[in-house]
């Protein structure tokens, strides 16, 4: 017997919603560089970081997440293991 989802509660996401949006963040939340020599990787990182998150936000929006949003969050987060944020030296980090 399948079970309804129980009603959204306005202003407050569901927990697979907040998974989603912590992927996102995720994704855009990467250290600023160092230096004008590290802008070049720390940009192609995060253009990549940002495209996959496009997709993700896309496909739940226009409800092409055929195997919903837990698994897009997860695809998210495997897209984004594959472009870590390293690479450059990011500001902050010691010499």
């Amino acid at each position: 017997m399948d079970h309804p989802m129980p009603p959204a509660v306005p202003g407050k996401p569901t927990d697979a919603t907040r998974e989603l949006l912590a992927a996102v963040l995720e994704a855009l939340d990467i250290p600023a560089p160092a230096t004008i020599g590290d802008q070049e990787a720390h940009d192609r990182i995060l253009n990549d970081r940002v495209c996959h998150a496009k997709i993700a936000l896309r496909s739940v929006l226009e409800d092409q997440a055929p195997l919903g949003v837990a698994w897009t969050t997860q695809y998210l987060r495997e897209r984004l293991a594959e472009h870590p944020a390293t690479g450059y030296r990011a500001w902050g980090e010691g010499r």
